[in-house]
């Protein structure tokens, strides 16, 4: 997959089929001496809106607790504009593709509905005593493909 090719050619369809996102406050130590966001922070953001679309569809019994964890197995973010300290930035989160014990996630990070960086990456359900993958269970399936709106599993 070439760079970027996750969003396909029209951003902004890609864009508007988001339905989750959240408002971030960006951080001073966010930033460099530039006072742009500083590239590491954009993985963090991605980590706080993957908990918070999880919350949101009441699934961290199911994806997170003493039998399984959901691990990440990939993590790619393509920079498109600077984001700076004081910009009000919000983070899309929308599931791409459900395996079967994995699950495709997009993430959009916008300023102004203006599309500054876009992240895709998956993440694995492990049973945690054999450390395996393990499958995803159904009411999770369904939470959020009805949520999503669409059949997920490709």
């Amino acid at each position: 997959m070439s760079k970027g090719e996750f969003m396909g050619p029209d951003r902004q369809a890609w864009l508007d089929s988001f339905q989750f996102s959240i408002p971030l406050k960006i951080r001073y130590c966010e930033t460099d001496m530039l006072g742009h966001v500083n590239n590491v922070s954009y993985f963090m953001y991605f980590e706080q809106g993957r908990i918070e679309y999880f919350e949101n569809l009441n699934l961290t019994e199911d994806l997170f607790s003493d039998k399984t964890v959901s691990v990440v197995a990939d993590l790619e973010c393509q920079y498109l504009a600077q984001i700076y300290l004081k910009d009000k930035l919000r983070l899309h989160v929308k599931i791409a593709r459900l395996g079967r014990s994995s699950i495709d996630i997009h993430y959009a990070l916008t300023v102004e509905d203006q599309l500054k960086a876009a992240g895709r990456g998956a993440v694995v359900l492990i049973d945690t005593a054999s450390g395996r993958s393990t499958e995803i269970p159904e009411q999770a399936r369904e939470a959020i493909r009805q949520y999503e709106g669409r059949q997920l599993e490709q």
